[in-house]
């Protein structure tokens, strides 16, 4: 269930997965010819490589990040990063900027080469405007990810895109595979993947890396990351098949099929499906999200139905492995099979009302 050992199978090699974020900064060291060209859909002239936050390039490097220079190694180092720099929580500009930015982003992805579109992102209200640019991009044949926020603990209301049928919902998990107590849950979560003890940029200064939870927005990173080892295995697969072995190889403890509101179809493994040659693909044009709900869930109660599975925060799920070692400065962290590789390298007014919060 190592990475390592996956990445003797399947690299992400040939597959483009498009990041809609602060924007992907090219020359980090982990990051140098990973990046394509992009777009930069905020409507300030700026450039889609310029990370204003440094959360989309960590985001980047969780994905496709090759480890150079101390950098974070991303799961998929030989997939390739389409940057769309779109307005979200910590962008100042004194000018006016584009209201519509992640729709437009979206549409700018779903016509791009990208098979993959992470948004480690959210907003507690639905559009009609992004909802049709999400149906353009599942009816372009891809496969879209979105974190379900970090605010169980306080509203834990149903964010979007997560909560679109369209779209994946991801929640975050920790080293021992339970849902984290943050990771907003409902009808909206789909599938879980490790969202703690991830690190992260500090800030666009790009000085040095720092701990603390990634969150939702590190869990849709390394699911994308997932999905894309597993496409660059079985290049001939759909959108729709590569999500429905990810379902079905998914960590769970429950009966499949039943989707629970914390962890979705269960904790993802794609070592499952790389390694091990299990999952269904099924019919590639049978979409598995066909029967997702785009609504918010209550806290379970003992009413709820006893054949659906209901996660409550720090509930034990199925572990597929972790282990922790140190190695030369660097810190290996191994969660269900996941490895991000880190050492660290050194020791406006906002224009809209329409803002959104990263993931």
């Amino acid at each position: 269930m190592h990475a390592e050992e996956m990445w003797k199978s399947a690299t992400g090699k040939g597959v483009k997965v498009a990041v809609i974020d602060s924007g992907v900064n090219s020359s980090t060291p982990s990051l140098k010819g990973q990046v394509l060209q992009g777009l930069d859909a905020t409507g300030t002239g700026g450039k889609a490589t310029d990370d204003y936050s440094g959360h989309g390039t960590t985001m980047a490097e969780l994905i496709a990040g090759t480890g150079a220079g101390g950098g974070l190694r991303g799961l998929a180092a030989d997939a390739k990063i389409v940057p769309m720099r779109v307005v979200l929580k910590g962008f100042t500009h004194k000018g006016k900027v584009n209201a519509w930015s992640t729709e437009e982003a979206i549409r700018a992805a779903a016509d791009s080469e990208a098979q993959i579109i992470n948004m480690s992102f959210g907003g507690d209200f639905a559009s009609r405007k992004e909802q049709e640019a999400v149906k353009y991009a599942q009816s372009k044949g891809k496969l879209l990810f979105a974190g379900v926020g970090n605010d169980a603990l306080k509203d834990n209301k149903a964010g979007y895109p997560a909560a679109y049928p369209q779209v994946v919902g991801v929640a975050s998990a920790d080293r021992k595979g339970r849902v984290a107590d943050y990771s907003e849950h409902g009808k909206f979560v789909d599938i879980a993947s490790p969202g703690n003890d991830i690190p992260r940029w500090c800030d666009a200064n790009f000085q040095s890396y720092c701990d603390g939870d990634g969150g939702t927005s590190a869990a849709t990173a390394i699911a994308s990351a997932s999905a894309a080892l597993i496409w660059s295995a079985h290049p001939d697969w759909t959108a729709n098949q590569v999500l429905r072995v990810l379902f079905d190889t998914a960590g769970r403890d429950w009966k499949k099929g039943t989707v629970s509101n914390y962890l979705g179809h269960g904790l993802i493994r794609p070592g499952q499906v790389i390694l091990d040659g299990k999952g269904d693909p099924g019919a590639p044009g049978v979409n598995p999200l066909a029967n997702k709900k785009a609504s918010g869930s209550p806290a379970p109660s003992a009413s709820a139905a006893p054949q659906t599975p209901q996660r409550r925060p720090g509930d034990k799920a199925v572990v597929a492995g972790s282990s922790e070692k140190a190695e030369g400065g660097s810190r290996l962290v191994l969660i269900l099979g996941v490895t991000a590789a880190v050492s660290v390298l050194a020791a406006g007014l906002f224009a809209v009302t329409r803002r959104r919060r990263s993931g």
